[in-house]
């Protein structure tokens, strides 16, 4: 026995519909208003059932508990349209069209969240441009050339440049100038090779030098394309001043007033380039810039035009 009265221990319950055992009846069978035990009519009137709302009605939030369902139209987006840059919910977009969270950075994709500059993506880049379209692109289109040479190197350029302008500076530079013309041959050719190949070092220690400060500032751009980016800017940009001092003293005025004038063209195109290739902003790479501009002032220019 199971103490119900069933060999098979299965008692009677009223809530699965089972007959109670006949014989004398329980002092709590039938007590309560549905002929339940009263401990489960107490039970539903203490705890009621989710779904009793009024005829035609139901409960707004019963399809968002755990165990239901819902149903939508075909083609209907319950979620709205899939933006994965868009702003969540309660932060606007910013100020380039991309979704700003509550860190400043663009909205959460659950993939990938591309913090250097605040963008949501990596800046756009193309396919590598040869040394001519180069060299004209950094003075009339810089910021396109720049995004545009973000991941591909330009050794070549930079190393030719680097040599012809050592070969310039040795023989427009004063000081230097008469040594090589009134020396021999020899030691005339030693010079130019040695300052060439001194131009050319010093250009890439300038160059790796601005590429740590702008990886120190939060950028992320390739040091490859840094560093020779910043060789072709920092000795072009110079080279109107060593051509006219071929013919002109260094104290002319004209060659003074190109000196100086390169010199922030090359500290605005340094800017630029460290802006588009580390997509920081102007201050950062302003920053990340003015090491190698100083150099290029102190080393260079006040020593000619001094």
């Amino acid at each position: 026995m199971a103490g119900n009265r069933y060999d098979s221990g299965q008692g009677g319950d009223p809530r699965q519909g089972w007959p109670a055992p006949g014989g004398p009846a329980s002092p709590h069978q039938g007590s309560g208003p549905t002929g339940q035990p009263e401990y489960f009519t107490a039970a539903q009137e203490a705890y009621p059932q989710p779904d009793a709302h009024p005829a035609g009605t139901g409960d707004p939030y019963a399809a968002d508990q755990p165990g239901h369902t819902r149903a939508f139209a075909v083609g209907d987006d319950p979620y709205g349209p899939y933006d994965p840059y868009g702003a969540p919910a309660g932060y606007p977009a910013g100020p380039d069209g991309y979704g700003t969270g509550p860190d400043g950075y663009g909205g959460q994709d659950n993939v990938a969240v591309y913090r250097a500059g605040g963008r949501s993506t990596p800046p756009p880049t193309g396919p590598r441009l040869a040394w001519r379209p180069l060299l004209a692109g950094i003075y009339r289109e810089p910021a396109r050339t720049f995004a545009r040479m973000r991941d591909h190197h330009v050794w070549l350029p930079a190393l030719c440049v680097s040599l012809i302008y050592g070969v310039l500076a040795v023989l427009g530079m004063g000081s230097t100038h008469n040594e090589v013309v009134n020396s021999t041959f020899s030691v005339a050719v030693w010079a130019i090779a040695g300052a060439a190949v001194g131009f050319t070092l010093a250009g890439a220690v300038l160059g790796a030098v601005t590429y740590a400060l702008a990886r120190q500032f939060g950028g992320d751009g390739p040091w490859q394309s840094t560093v020779g980016l910043a060789v072709l800017i920092g000795w072009t940009t110079d080279a109107p001043r060593l051509l006219l001092a071929l013919f002109l003293p260094a104290d002319n005025m004209v060659v003074q007033a190109v000196g100086w004038a390169t010199w922030l063209l090359c500290a605005v195109l340094l800017t630029t380039m460290v802006r588009r290739v580390h997509d920081l902003p102007w201050g950062k790479a302003a920053g990340a810039a003015a090491l190698q501009l100083l150099a290029l002032l102190v080393l260079i220019k006040l020593p000619t035009l001094g």
